[in-house]
């Protein structure tokens, strides 16, 4: 989120916008890094939706963590207990057990002391005999000089940047080092898990206290954008769905607004909602919400149900079944 970013429903964004005491919770962008389809813009509708939940939820597991900034609002400002963050990409792992681990203000130090230049740079990424702290140090360096912070293969170094000036564009050390020792204040409250997401859903699925914040990649119905995004993009959507319907306490869900993904969310039972948000490109465009009870959604002008244009592929529980005729059988 940016001071200059135009909102498209402000009732939705007011919580926000609303001046705080000195706290580290007031602090705009909280996550280290600048990630691909990150969900920053999402933080005032998370907001919402967390404060409909009574009684409050003790734990938010966030099985697509990536930059993890849903995580990290609801720990800086008391929405829940603990926050269990799960990721499965090694480079990006590393920061979190890093941070985890106790050594983010190491990381803060390694960052306000390094003198960035694209040689400097490339001689440190090249580096291939390095501990976990060295490779969430990598990382950063790599997330703050790459287009889009993009870490998967393929990525590169920014060519003009902002304002034409490169790599050093998106490298404000003193910026980076402070969100650092800030996490230091909210690490003991991480459980940080590198695994297969959709797994860790399963294994807190049983306990009501908790509430799942699901952001996968985008990549159901052949999309390529999570493909281009991110490493670990295979994702089997069905099963996760189907997992997902297994959940005791609440969950809520993001997708891009793709017939496959509604028809999938329509057969398990789930309510949608569309949102509209900004892309990179600062085009309007809408994403779709998936969660048990949206209603809660419904006071916001600019938000509404998909049209029912999808395939269902399962029948509604209340459809009459059809009666079958008796199938004839031939003599011999």
């Amino acid at each position: 989120m940016t001071s200059g970013q135009t909102f498209l429903f402000p009732e939705l964004y007011q919580e926000a916008a609303t001046p705080k005491p000195v706290n580290v919770a007031s602090i705009p962008q909280r996550s280290p890094f600048r990630y691909p389809g990150g969900k920053t813009w999402f933080v005032p509708t998370f907001r919402a939706w967390i404060g409909s939940q009574y009684p409050k939820p003790k734990v938010l597991v966030e099985p697509f963590a990536g930059g993890g900034i849903i995580s990290l609002t609801a720990l800086f400002e008391a929405l829940v207990d603990r926050a269990v963050m799960v990721e499965l990409d090694a480079d990006v792992a590393a920061v979190w057990k890093t941070v985890v681990g106790g050594n983010a203000e190491w990381l803060a130090r390694r960052i306000i002391e390094f003198d960035l230049t694209k040689e400097s740079v490339i001689r440190e990424i090249s580096k291939t005999d390095v501990d976990v702290k060295e490779r969430a140090f990598q990382t950063i360096l790599k997330n703050r000089t790459f287009h889009g912070g993009i870490l998967a293969d393929g990525s590169g170094f920014l060519k003009y940047g902002e304002n034409g000036k490169g790599i050093t564009s998106r490298w404000y050390p003193a910026t980076l080092a402070r969100r650092f020792t800030d996490l230091k204040l909210i690490a003991d409250r991480i459980e940080f898990r590198q695994e297969d997401g959709i797994e860790v859903i399963r294994r807190y699925s049983n306990q009501k206290d908790a509430v799942f914040f699901i952001d996968p990649p985008y990549t159901a119905g052949g999309k390529r954008a999570g493909r281009r995004l991110y490493r670990h993009c295979e994702l089997d959507h069905e099963r996760l769905f189907a997992v997902c319907e297994f959940i005791k306490g609440d969950f809520l869900m993001t997708y891009d607004n793709a017939e496959e993904v509604k028809a999938m969310a329509h057969s398990h039972g789930f309510q949608m909602r569309l949102i509209p948000m900004n892309n990179t490109h600062h085009a309007t465009m809408e994403e779709l919400v998936i969660g048990k009870d949206l209603s809660w959604m419904d006071q916001y002008p600019a938000v509404h149900e998909p049209k029912a244009s999808y395939k269902a592929t399962k029948a509604p529980a209340s459809a009459p079944a059809r009666k079958r005729k008796p199938r004839r059988t031939s003599r011999r």
